[in-house]
């Protein structure tokens, strides 16, 4: 793309709060938003997502314990997807931190390391997809309480929803949620979740958040705080965001930045033809030495294969790997 220069070795000799001030870093990230999604729309948006980028790693020390180029790729990507940070109720991406097993030393331990992921939300995706041409649009999520009246369906390969509203809902009580979705060709889709669904992913969150209590010498499990903070059933807002991360599973990948995930499919969405983006060198060769477990070429990145339980909103995590 140019003729910035950057190795992992360079990046690596910064501090993670020393990455995006990087004056070759900012260079790097104005030039790929610049090349993607406009020419000179990438000062504004460095300026932007640099702020919001720093100012939650101040705010969350833990966070900066990921490794300096992990940093980079996930500031990057900011502007491979053309996504903000920008935080708020409906956020599009959020930072994530994960411990990621890179060897064993030689007594068998496992090794651990740091690593900075950006995580885009559902109302992130239907941005993504909105702009890839497989969407036209999605309604807001429609919340389905055991006063209303619901029903869905198939009927002749499309998928169809009746719904009527009853005011007041005075149980609390939410049954199910519905999104409705426009494709690219005008036909309707419509994403549902059921309270056994939500009930379902509880219990895997239980599962994930398990912790040995010294005191009383058993495993305690708590699932995400979210699930029970609406008068002990699950938040509105949070099962609405749980919606549309579902809701897609099933359509086809989107094009997303090798330090990026989705929500919805955390598993292989690195696109390899994104790559040359990044625009940075090999690290220099190292001395592999067996007491410190074999040494890991992070340059082509790496590939985290997350729980496949429940995934936490706006950085707050269900798995044991997050730190």
């Amino acid at each position: 793309m140019s003729n910035i220069a950057l190795t992992v070795d360079t990046i690596n000799q910064l501090k993670p709060l020393e990455v995006v001030e990087n004056e070759t870093v900012k260079a790097r990230f104005i030039q790929i938003y610049d090349t993607l999604w406009g020419a000179g729309t990438g000062e504004a948006a460095y300026e932007r997502e640099s702020f919001y980028f720093n100012n939650k790693l101040r705010d969350e020390e833990k966070l900066q314990k990921a490794t300096s180029f992990s940093v980079f790729t996930s500031f990057i990507d900011l502007a491979v997807d053309g996504l903000s940070l920008e935080p708020g109720t409906r956020a599009l991406c959020y930072l994530q931190g994960r411990n990621v097993c890179i060897g064993t030393d030689a007594s068998g331990k496992k090794i651990y390391e740091g690593r900075l992921t950006l995580t885009v939300s559902g109302y992130g995706e239907l941005v993504l997809r909105a702009r890839a041409g497989q969407i036209r649009y999605a309604d807001n999520p429609v919340l389905v309480y055991e006063e209303d009246e619901f029903a869905f369906g198939d009927k002749g390969g499309q998928k169809i929803v009746e719904y009527m509203c009853h005011l007041p809902h005075k149980s609390n009580h939410i049954v199910a949620a519905f999104l409705r979705i426009t494709r690219a060709d005008g036909s309707i889709d419509y994403a549902v979740m059921l309270e056994e669904d939500w009930l379902r992913l509880q219990a895997y969150s239980e599962k994930n958040n398990r912790r040995w209590d010294a005191n009383t010498r058993q495993w305690i499990e708590k699932p995400n705080d979210l699930y029970l903070s609406n008068g002990g059933r699950i938040d509105t807002g949070f099962l609405a965001a749980k919606l549309i991360k579902h809701a897609f599973k099933t359509y086809p990948k989107i094009r997303i930045g090798k330090g990026t995930e989705l929500e919805s499919q955390q598993d292989d969405n690195k696109q390899q033809e994104v790559d040359d983006f990044y625009g940075v060198a090999p690290a220099m060769p190292v001395d592999n030495n067996p007491a410190f477990g074999n040494a890991v070429d992070t340059s082509e990145g790496v590939t985290i294969d997350p729980a496949k339980a429940d995934v936490p909103e706006q950085g707050a995590t269900d798995d044991d790997g997050a730190f």
